[in-house]
């Protein structure tokens, strides 16, 4: 099951690890990508105008993979501003300001809230759902914008993504690879999920505390802070109230929805973003009546540079990644080795090939593995490569193909569903207005704590 492994690879690991060494100094890494496609480019096609253009198109590429999440990420805020400009925001909040009351709260209400809501409609959906009324919430009882975006990320994108226990996409991936009934991979994940969870959610709110008792943390939501060019323009307090009712009203007819029509991932985010674009246009009419139409137009416009302004930084990282996968066929050319699955899954294999093999090898590896085949910020287009894996190091062990499946599609989503990855985690970090790099190197140490605990749990199961 070995590969070769050639110049791409090799120049392939080496610019991951500068970018990842830039991210640790707190460096910007946009230069260095542009300059990893360029080379990448030049090395597979030995033609410098081809090269050239490669960098333009990669950029198209990752802008055209990302357009979902940066349409919905401003729609969402520019529903938002309308909101806050009319004072529907403050009398949305009041009820659940009252039912939290402390940061600590906050951090875990608004973690398991977005838990349950993702186990039925995926992530994406369910950050935008809560990040407009839980936000403001607990930022107004103590807990950081940081801290609010760490809860949605990791209780969603991680907990609830990497076992997908009810929607069950990823370990149907998983299970098909490995020759697997899907309720067996389900099975072995649950303890598995449960100690990643528990221990990546305690560290990641110990290290919020202290960061939070030492002054540490200073960052404020972009969203609530930044300067508008709309004036605020109250309603009567009568209309406010109708209206701060009616607006949840109908993200709550959109999780129905979702659960009645069976909606996920992006069907269900587009609904989620069409509710808010008719809210938006809605209550900018009744607001400001006769100017509403060129009102509506301004809280779009401000939306989208919001939305393109936290995006801007992650595109050029975004266009790199993209070429470990099949982003390379699609904006380089058909270049990569014979039999090669693209450059990450050829690592994976290699890695997986050349080590010698006993049970705490086996699910190190697989963990292993896992984490590299998210490097694609996906979590997903690779996890059939750590089925197959599974099975073979299974079959060679006697037993355990189930638990190492599900902790290789465990390590592949915490790593690349959203926890790790800037350009993943984006919408978690938009909403609440702050850095998708922040949030990657405050989750670091969480995931990797989590990580090493899962896999030890994960020896003693196989």
């Amino acid at each position: 099951m070995g590969i070769e492994l050639g110049a791409l690879h090799w120049m392939y690991v080496l610019f991951i690890a500068f970018i990842i060494g830039f991210m640790i100094m707190r460096r910007d890494t946009s230069i260095l990508c542009i300059l990893g496609i360029f080379l990448l480019s030049l090395t597979a096609t030995s033609s410098l105008s081809h090269s050239v253009s490669a960098v333009f198109s990669s950029f198209i590429y990752a802008i055209t993979e990302l357009l979902p999440t940066i349409l919905i990420i401003s729609i969402i805020v520019s529903m938002s501003k309308v909101l806050m400009a009319t004072g529907i925001n403050e009398s949305m909040i009041s009820p659940f300001a009252r039912l939290i009351k402390t940061p600590a709260l906050a951090y875990w209400v608004i973690g398991l809230v977005m838990m349950t809501i993702s186990y039925f409609f995926w992530p994406s959906p369910a950050v935008a759902l809560l990040g407009a009324v839980l936000l403001p919430v607990a930022i107004r009882v103590g807990l950081p914008a940081i801290g609010v975006a760490v809860a949605m990320n990791l209780f969603g994108h991680g907990v609830a993504l990497s076992g997908d226990f009810v929607i069950q996409a990823a370990p149907k991936i998983t299970a098909d690879a490995a020759g697997l009934p899907v309720h067996e991979v389900v099975q072995a994940s649950v303890p598995l999920v449960i100690v990643m969870g528990v221990v990546t959610t305690l560290s990641a709110f110990y290290f919020l505390k202290q960061d939070m008792k030492h002054n540490r943390i200073h960052a404020q939501p972009a969203m609530l802070t930044s300067s508008s060019s709309v004036q605020s323009t109250p309603l009567s307090s009568s209309v406010r109230r109708a209206l701060a009712i009616i607006v949840p009203l109908f993200f709550a007819i959109d999780v129905w929805a979702m659960f009645a029509l069976h909606l996920q991932g992006g069907d269900a985010t587009a609904l989620v973003g069409g509710t808010a674009l008719f809210i938006l246009v809605v209550v900018s009419l009744i607001a400001h009546k006769g100017k509403g139409l060129e009102q509506t137009t301004s809280y779009l416009i401000e939306g989208l540079q919001f939305g393109f302004k936290v995006f801007g930084p992650v595109i050029p990282i975004a266009a790199f990644f993209y070429l470990g996968d099949a982003g390379f066929t699609t904006i380089i050319g058909d270049f990569l080795p014979k039999g090669s699955h693209g450059l990450v899954n050829d690592l994976g294999v290699a890695l997986a090939s050349t080590v010698p093999l006993t049970t705490q090898v086996a699910t190190v590896t697989i963990t292993v593995l896992g984490a590299i085949t998210g490097l694609d910020g996906s979590g997903f287009s690779g996890i059939s490569l750590v089925g197959s894996v599974s099975h073979l190091f299974a079959s060679a062990l006697g037993s355990g193909a189930a638990t190492l499946t599900a902790l290789g599609q465990i390590a592949a989503i915490w790593v690349g569903g959203g926890t790790l990855i800037p350009w993943a985690l984006i919408p978690a970090a938009a909403i609440c207005g702050v850095s998708p790099f922040e949030l990657a190197r405050r989750n670091l140490k969480p995931v990797a704590i989590g990580l090493v605990v899962t896999t030890v749990v994960a020896m003693f199961l196989v």
